[in-house]
């Protein structure tokens, strides 16, 4: 079960299909931003609407949809 409050700085994020899709740095009203410094970053903060997420437990959260998908939603940190 998803619990907005589980949701910390430092968090792997995955998707669905178990492959990583970045790290938390921030909850920011219903996004979640994902650390610039993570290697999947490109080194640029992306953000993903929180209705992505279907559980947050085992030290991650984890999406409903997969790596792939997540990436091809995620919105870029505008300059």
């Amino acid at each position: 079960m998803m619990h907005v409050q589980d949701i910390r700085e430092g968090l792997e994020v995955i998707g669905s299909d178990g492959r990583h899709v970045g790290t938390v740095d921030a909850l920011v009203g219903q996004l979640l931003k994902l650390d610039r410094t993570d290697p999947a970053a490109g080194g640029t903060h992306h953000f993903l609407d929180i209705g992505l997420i279907a559980d947050v437990d085992d030290g991650a959260v984890k999406l409903l949809v997969t790596a792939d998908d997540a990436k091809q939603r995620w919105s870029e940190e505008s300059a």
